[in-house]
């Protein structure tokens, strides 16, 4: 099962993390998030792949922070468009996708996007991008029947390994976690993450 750990922004915190070896770290490049990274840490992750999330932006913004940052993969977290996916994977960048799901149309969103993204990411709405803090309706992911696997994210707390573990879906890849293992905005707490990924693995 993919970890990603998303959200990160303190040099420390980063090299900590990187000790637990998620498989992917993320920085978010969206301005009026708490967890935006405005310049390039001390340290960055050498043992995962490194994504940055975007909401929005240029496509020769989202090229200058993947060279800025050495980002290995990029995430689409707004109302980003089949022709942008097209023209960042022209590149030669991988993308992943978010939608926000609250019926059952997975299909129907996702569908424009076939063949342009490595993984979509499922996640809760809300009014402001970049996530809730709040777990949506899992099921609704029932209702998507696309090759490209996913990820969940939105809500996932350490309580929250009972509901992943019986969570079941073919495309099902990986989960993403976030504030809910925060002390503060973009600075994670080690030890629960640990603990989490460790059980996580077992499962």
């Amino acid at each position: 099962m993919i970890i990603k750990v998303c959200g990160m922004k303190y040099a420390d915190n980063i090299r900590a993390l990187d000790q637990l070896k998620p498989d992917m770290t993320g920085f978010i490049f969206h301005h009026t998030s708490p967890r935006y990274v405005e310049k390039v840490p001390e340290y960055m992750p050498s043992s995962s792949l490194r994504i940055g999330v975007f909401v929005n932006s240029d496509t020769d913004y989202i090229l200058y922070k993947v060279s800025e940052f050495g980002l290995n993969l990029v995430q689409l977290h707004g109302n980003e468009s089949p022709e942008q996916c097209r023209a960042i994977r022209s590149k030669g960048i991988d993308i992943i996708k978010t939608f926000s799901l609250k019926a059952a149309d997975a299909d129907t969103l996702t569908a424009p996007y076939d063949g342009l993204c490595r993984y979509y990411l499922f996640d809760t709405p809300c009014a402001a991008y970049g996530g809730s803090g709040k777990t949506f309706d899992w099921t609704l992911t029932q209702s998507y029947h696309g090759n490209t696997p996913f990820l969940l994210s939105g809500g996932i707390r350490p309580e929250s390994l009972e509901q992943i573990s019986s969570f079941r879906h073919p495309s099902f890849a990986g989960i993403d976690i976030n504030s809910g293992f925060e002390t503060a905005p973009g600075l994670k707490d080690i030890e629960a993450i640990a603990e989490f990924i460790k059980r996580l693995r077992t499962l």
